[in-house]
């Protein structure tokens, strides 16, 4: 078989809009704010008390892509947990807290990466954050200060008459003020509400009124599929204006498809480097084989290849050919057969049941070649990003 190049990449991936220019913060080793990537989260939904299940959950989510990890942490039990679980995990742990203001300080001196306040439900919050502010950067911890719609401060409720966009943002601004009137500046803020419309205008209103780095999220998204779409709807809306530093899918589904809906955003607006993804049809009275099938079976035989692929499957002659020359490696299918192409060339042809089989072994063969040509480039992904298409 002739060897076919897959070269480099011309430029960089493009994208909707330059990232907006924020202020630069430490979460453990992960860099949050525009100089650096947008890092995905995730929070475990094991009891923090139970150490070792805790860390088997972050060690699963940090397989899945995961780069930073938030923990409960609602009593004292939680809090002895702490010192272990953040010592032990592989990526920086934020401890949640609500209502206590005691373990905030708990988890700034158990070595937590960052400790997220509720300020809406902290008891006397704003009195404390002069010793807030000292302990954490003492510490060289950063704080997120996470306003939340189900738990505004019942003062803006009954200024706006319910969670609007500019009651939470009114909240954010007023936190923030408070602590840089201290000298602490190592904070990001999230606006959160389960409305994707009124969340993106919350984002958008903060995003005027200072430079500070901003979480996203769509609290209580709901159900796997519910959740997908309105995170992907509202993270779309702020991501293309290049609003937003660092995201968290909540879904009511196990944490790491929290990872996968994440990364996919990201890879989709090419904020993060693509690694598989399949080009199929969505099939029609055209296509001559079962797509549904061959798209899945591919998708299966594929998972878990770190290598960036378009692979296009294709069922029938009319958008078949074109999608499949314009991604990596694909396939046209048509009368029982299908056309395998790798890099825009037709490299064989082969039997409907051939099919699957084929293209997992081409898909090997790129990844094989691609990575004794470059390897995986950290944050670029492998050099020469091969794209496989299924039409």
């Amino acid at each position: 078989m002739t060897s076919i190049s897959l070269g480099m990449p011309a430029a960089p991936p493009p994208v909707l809009a330059p990232r907006r220019k924020t202020r630069q913060i430490k979460v453990g080793s992960v860099g949050v704010g525009s100089d650096s990537p947008i890092s995905v989260q995730s929070m475990t939904t094991t009891p923090t008390t139970d150490i070792n299940a805790t860390l088997q959950q972050i060690a699963e989510l940090t397989a899945s892509g995961c780069d930073i990890v938030r923990v409960a942490c609602p009593s004292a039990d939680d809090a002895e947990a702490l010192p272990i679980i953040a010592k032990k995990s592989q990526i920086p742990v934020i401890a949640d807290i609500h209502f206590q203001p005691k373990y905030v300080f708990a988890a700034i001196e158990a070595g937590c990466a960052a400790v997220r306040v509720n300020p809406g439900n902290i008891r006397k919050f704003d009195d404390q954050i002069k010793e807030i502010a000292q302990a954490a950067k003492d510490h060289g911890v950063s704080i997120r200060i996470g306003v939340n719609a189900g738990s505004l401060d019942p003062r803006l409720m009954e200024k706006y008459g319910k969670a609007t966009p500019e009651a939470l943002v009114e909240s954010a601004v007023w936190e923030a003020s408070l602590f840089e009137e201290h000298d602490f500046h190592d904070f990001k803020i999230s606006v959160k509400h389960n409305d994707p419309v009124v969340m993106v205008r919350a984002y958008e209103l903060l995003a005027e009124r200072g430079d500070w780095p901003l979480h996203l999220g769509v609290t209580e998204a709901g159900p796997a599929f519910q959740g997908t779409i309105k995170s992907a709807t509202a993270f779309g809306a702020l991501l293309s204006k290049g609003i937003g530093d660092t995201i968290r899918v909540s879904l009511s589904a196990p944490p790491v498809e929290e990872i996968k809906v994440g990364n996919q955003i990201l890879q989709s607006l090419n904020l993060r480097p693509r690694k598989l993804e399949i080009v199929s049809c969505p099939s029609c009275g055209r296509a001559q084989v079962d797509v549904y099938t061959l798209a899945e079976q591919v998708t299966a035989g594929l998972e878990g290849m770190e290598v960036p692929l378009r692979v296009a499957v294709m069922g029938c002659v009319v958008n078949g050919p074109g999608e499949a020359r314009e991604a990596d490696l694909g396939v046209a299918s048509g009368n029982g057969k299908g056309q395998i192409f790798v890099k825009g060339q037709v490299i064989k042809t082969v039997p409907e049941d051939q099919i699957v089989e084929t293209l997992i072994e081409e898909a090997m063969r790129i990844a094989e070649e691609t990575e004794e040509a470059g390897g995986i480039d950290g944050q670029n992904g492998v050099k020469g990003s091969p794209v496989v298409s299924v039409s």
